[in-house]
Formats: structure tokens, sequence, C-alpha cells
């Protein structure tokens, strides 16, 4: 999350802008024992998914501590998969501890879960376990926004797939990594960035009129299975696509790009 010096900056007077901003829950005090600690009833943006190409679930509640407005965001999935990767970190921890504890404590995955028994030695803190569950499947987001509490999560969670298309894109085309130093370099990354959410909801948009909605993961998996093999034969070029699978039909319709033929040559 951002510094309180730069949220006070951006609700100055000079600047005045709205922003969404995802909270550090485990540092930040307020959060930890007001915002996740109150009991009042979650609203549900997307319920549980009935097949792997509908949006994971999602629900939010807002929470007002003073005059800062937080919104809480709780995925049941994510949940579970907290829950079991602590139970196998936990698991591998206590059988460890039985071989020595040495070199545990320099290990990120285990340290978080130790606490010192004397003489450099450790234990398993259980206290920190049970603490750690309040976390799962959950994040929190800070708002000036006006927005309904359902759209401030829906739009950050935007901002995740912008970031994952982002990755993709530097990964498909194999660039190197991008340091920015600069304000040329930083406001070209932030219009790539920009751009690929225009490319995105575009995307989305079209697909929806046709009664169609696809997790983003999904929609990369299936088009990046779609490739076109190119073959020498007798003196002639040929072309021969894989099949299509998945959303690939629906996506490339929605974007106007045709599928090409089975085969095809020059």
């Amino acid at each position: 999350m951002i510094s309180a010096t730069t949220i006070e900056q951006l609700e100055s007077e000079a600047l005045k802008m709205d922003y969404i901003l995802g909270v550090r829950m485990r540092k930040v005090q307020e959060v930890r024992d007001e915002v996740l600690s109150s009991e009042d009833a979650f609203m549900t943006v997307t319920g549980k998914r009935l097949t792997t190409k509908d949006p994971s679930p999602l629900k939010v509640r807002e929470q007002w501590v003073e005059n800062r407005r937080y919104i809480v965001c709780y995925n049941e999935e994510q949940a579970r998969k907290d829950a079991a990767d602590r139970v196998a970190i936990i698991e591998s921890l206590r059988d460890k501890l039985h071989n020595g504890d040495k070199s545990l404590a320099g290990n990120n995955g285990y340290r978080k879960y130790l606490k010192s028994a004397g003489q450099a030695h450790f234990t398993v803190n259980e206290e920190k376990i049970e603490d750690d569950t309040r976390f799962d499947g959950t994040w929190v987001l800070r708002t000036n926004t006006k927005l309904p509490a359902a759209e401030v999560a829906l739009k950050y969670k935007q901002l995740w797939m912008v970031e994952d298309i982002f990755r993709s894109v530097k990964s498909l085309l194999e660039t190197r990594p991008i340091y920015n130093h600069h304000d040329e370099t930083i406001r070209g990354h932030v219009f790539c960035s920009f751009l690929a959410l225009v490319v995105l909801k575009e995307l989305e948009a079209r697909l929806d009129k046709r009664g169609k909605r696809y997790e983003w993961a999904a929609m990369q998996q299936d088009l990046k299975a779609l490739q076109e093999v190119e073959v020498e034969m007798e003196g002639r070029t040929w072309y021969l696509r894989t099949d299509v699978h998945g959303v690939c039909t629906d996506v490339l319709k929605a974007a106007g790009v045709a599928i090409p033929p089975a085969v095809r040559n020059q």
C-alpha cells in the first residue's frame, strides 16, 4: 500500500485524486484489529463456479474507520488453497523439526511459523498459525471513491489482469526486463499497461454481447494452444493448424478474426 504521506497528497486540495489501493493486511494495525475483526455480512458479487470457465467467486463488504473507507474482499476458492498450502507447510515443518532446526529460520516459508524455544532452538508457533487463518482468501482495499463496494473490488481485479497480460506479452515477445529510470519510460510503461486494459475490456464487452463470460486465464490458455506449423513438402510450403479448443472460437469471433483453415499452402 502507498504511504500515508502519499495518500494525504492524493486527497489534498491540490490533487483531489480518486484512488483504489491494496492494503498490507498483516502490517496495518487498523486493518488487523478493526477491519478484519468485523462480523458484518458479505455481499456476493460472483457466486461459486459451476464450470472452470466461470469467473472466480467473490464476496465484499464495506468497512469505515473514522473517515477511511475499506473494502474487504473474499474468495472462497483462494481461502481453501491458502489453508491447504499452510497445512502442507506446517506438516513439512514439524517433520523437519524432528531432524534439527538450525537451518529452518532461514527459510521464509517456515520462519513465520516458528518461535524461539531458547538456546537457538525453535518450535511451531501455534498462535501464529491460528492468526494466519484470518487472512485466507482475503484482501483489503482502501479507497476514497464513491463507487459501490463490488465495483471497487472488480476494478482492482482488473489491475491484476492488466499486470498478468503485461507479463504475458513480455514473455511472448521475449523482451528483456524493463527498468524504468526516466519519466518517458515510466509513461510508456503505464501507457502499455493501460492499452492492455482497454483491449481486454473491449474483448470482454464483445463477448458479453454474445452472452459469453470467460476468465482471461482460460482465454490465454486456449489461444496459446492454437498454433500453425510450417511444413516443406515436394518443393511446396504447407501450413497445418492445430485443433481449435475451449473458448477459442468464441474469442476469435468476438475479435473479428477468422479461424484459418486446417491446411493451407502458398
